[in-house]
């Protein structure tokens, strides 16, 4: 059987035991195996990677494996164009847009009152969830593993947070999207861009307190929900400025 010599780099490093961390490790490989299939094969989704090295160049994931290679494997670039670089994928996603699963419905919501695009729903089956991201170009966030690893994903991140405020940060960060913010553009419920409306086409939708003393408001398009400047957008505001470490709009 085969041996070669594997890297892996920064927070690859996650999904591997202690003693193969940050350091060359050797690993036998089935003669015929893939870059693919070893990147996997050691517990690593490949939409965690972005660039392969076989023995100093550039490979993708189709490329079998010899005696006796050295191989480096990093993590998605997304914030970085590496495209003359990198063979495993495409080109990485330019504009974000997010598709979380069923079980990361708050950190959706929290995207979405940050004026990210996500999609999200409790209802949303694996096998849709992975052709959605493929038909609308999304990012799959998920804490499933093996949902990255489904031969047809091509983009995905897995949440490494389990309380929703750290997951927000993390996602954030790793993609590095407080650029993109765009505070309460997006319904919190559907996902829909908001528009500003006068205030008396929504008397009849709102509290009659808010209606007195609110002057702006704005509706989704798509589920009718009225959104205005509350106590309860205060408290989000004030989240979001707390996550993103500076003062928003």
């Amino acid at each position: 059987m085969p041996r070669v010599t594997v890297r892996f780099y920064e927070e690859l490093n996650e999904f591997l035991p202690a003693d193969r961390r940050k350091a060359p490790f050797p690993a036998d490989v089935p003669p015929g195996s893939t870059t693919k299939s070893l990147v996997e094969s050691l517990g690593v989704p490949h939409t965690e990677v972005d660039l392969v090295l076989v023995n100093g160049e550039s490979s993708d994931f189709s490329r079998q494996l010899q005696e006796g290679d050295q191989v480096s494997v990093y993590p998605v670039f997304e914030s970085w164009d590496i495209a003359a670089v990198s063979l495993v994928r495409a080109v990485p996603l330019r504009v974000t847009r997010f598709i979380a699963d069923v079980h990361l419905g708050r950190l959706a919501r929290q995207l979405r009152m940050l004026g990210l695009d996500t999609a999200w729903s409790n209802r949303l089956a694996d096998d849709e969830i992975v052709r959605r991201a493929r038909r609308e170009a999304r990012i799959i966030l998920t804490r499933d593993r093996g949902l990255l690893k489904r031969r047809a994903v091509t983009h995905g991140y897995l949440v490494r947070a389990h309380d929703p405020r750290e997951q927000l940060a993390e996602v954030l960060a790793r993609f590095d999207a407080a650029r993109q913010v765009r505070l309460f553009s997006r319904c919190m419920d559907c996902n829909g861009l908001l528009a500003r409306v006068p205030r008396r086409s929504v008397l009849d939708a709102v509290p009659a307190a808010v209606a007195e003393t609110c002057a702006e408001f704005s509706r989704c398009p798509g589920c009718a929900k009225v959104y205005w400047r509350g106590t309860h957008w205060e408290t989000m505001k004030k989240l979001a400025t707390d996550v993103i470490g500076r003062q928003l709009d």
